[in-house]
């Protein structure tokens, strides 16, 4: 349940950001992205953990 709420916001913040074309202008988008990635990277480790 609480990967759905991850991934859902996750997007929800893509959508906001992907919006405008000023994603490299500002360190916070940058900051932002990376967040996403090592959380969504997280996700994908534990999964493959708690398969095996």
């Amino acid at each position: 349940m609480s990967g759905s709420i991850i991934v859902t916001l996750n997007e929800l913040t893509n959508k906001l950001i992907y919006k405008t074309n000023n994603t490299d202008k500002f360190l916070i988008f940058r900051l932002l992205n990376n967040i996403k990635i090592g959380i969504i990277y997280g996700l994908f480790v534990d999964a493959f953990k708690l398969g095996s």
